[in-house]
């Protein structure tokens, strides 16, 4: 019995079990679990040296495990034992981790991309409606003990008025807009964008159009043709048109070296006037100087953001702005939807110990699997 468990594979866990304990008993039941003693990155590499973790197969990633280790870039990848074959990440985003040095290695990458769609497009739908119909500002009024509240300009002007008058007026703030009928523009059409296509059809009477690289004639089909209600989507064949055309646009992109600020100074000078964006994907697939400029101008009219370029850092500009709404990285952020990111990482962890292969591989490393 000794020399069995002995031989059980090993397991580096950087984070921990929050929701999926039964599906994780299953793991400890067929290997030996490490963790960390470090508190910090300097430290982590240091115990990396020391061998403490050097009969690893795979290490098991949570988000907040970036508080540790900092990113898993190329020194960190580098810093691994070599026994170590698999990162399986608890997250559909997976830009922490260098997946260039991870394939150099020979290591392999999973994430959990069909875990968030439901609750990362409905964090989008709240963003969309909230900044079409300009709820923020009202919301933050109500906390300064104003009723509705407006703009600084139209709160200066309706000041001027009381003085004159020696009446007080109820500042109000600038009207919204319905979604009905408004076109509805999704930047990177995979599992979230096509949730989000088919809410906002359907609760808001929207019409959809996307690019993509190419174009996604299966998912097209897929929402035409499948679940409930079904929806005609439109491909458009560039950003310029994209851009130009949509009322609302939702960013639902992968962040990596192309699509770093893909949307920037140039690309808000090709948008309609008075456009809504959209941002629950990564912050920095957006120029946030650059959107704090468009939306002083009036170029963007109201913007709702769940990510952010430098989280926790959020650009003063956006602050500042009534017309910004704003959530703090809260899109996954149920007890359902964590369990199942959760659920589905260990999957891939079970994978990876009684198959050597993944359940969901990384885009990037498909030729590997």
């Amino acid at each position: 019995m000794g020399s069995e468990e002995h031989q059980k594979p090993k397991i580096l866990l950087l984070g921990t079990i929050e929701h999926a304990h039964d599906a994780w008993s299953r793991i400890t039941s067929i290997a030996d679990i490490i963790q960390p003693t470090s508190t910090d990155r300097t430290s982590f590499l240091s115990e990396c040296a020391s061998g403490a973790f050097s009969s690893c197969l795979l290490a098991y990633r949570t988000f907040d495990s970036t508080t540790l280790t900092g990113p898993l870039d190329q020194d960190l990848i580098s810093a691994l034992p070599s026994s170590i074959k698999y990162i399986c990440h608890v997250g559909a985003g997976y830009d922490a981790i260098s997946i260039p040095a991870c394939t150099a290695r020979g290591i392999r990458v999973s994430n959990t991309p069909g875990a968030v769609d439901e609750a990362t497009a409905d964090c989008a739908l709240f963003l969309l409606l909230g900044a079409m119909r300009n709820f923020n500002a009202g919301m933050t009024a109500l906390r300064r003990n104003e009723w509705r509240g407006g703009t600084e300009d139209q709160v200066k002007e309706e000041e001027e008025e009381e003085k004159k008058t020696t009446k007080k007026t109820i500042k109000m703030p600038p009207l919204g807009r319905d979604p009905r009928g408004k076109t509805l523009g999704i930047l990177g059409m995979g599992g979230i964008g096509k949730c989000l296509a088919r809410k906002v059809a359907g609760a808001f009477g929207m019409k959809v159009q996307y690019l993509n690289r190419r174009r996604d004639w299966e998912g097209e089909k897929e929402l035409r043709e499948q679940g409930s209600p079904r929806v005609e989507v439109e491909w458009v064949e560039t950003m310029e048109e994209l851009l130009g055309t949509s009322d609302v646009l939702s960013l639902n992109l992968p962040l990596n070296a192309e699509t770093r600020h893909i949307i920037s100074t140039k690309e808000f000078a090709m948008m309609k006037p008075g456009i809504v964006i959209i941002n629950t994907a990564r912050g920095a697939v957006m120029d946030e100087a650059a959107l704090v400029e468009a939306l002083e101008s009036g170029q963007v009219q109201s913007v709702g953001l769940d990510v952010y370029e430098n989280e926790p850092e959020i650009h003063p500009g956006l602050l500042a702005n009534p017309n910004v709404m704003l959530v703090p990285h809260m899109g996954t952020w149920t007890v359902e939807t964590e369990t199942k990111m959760e659920e589905w990482a260990i999957s891939n962890v079970q994978m990876a110990i009684e198959e050597g292969k993944l359940r969901s591989i990384v885009p990037e490393q498909r030729n590997m699997q």
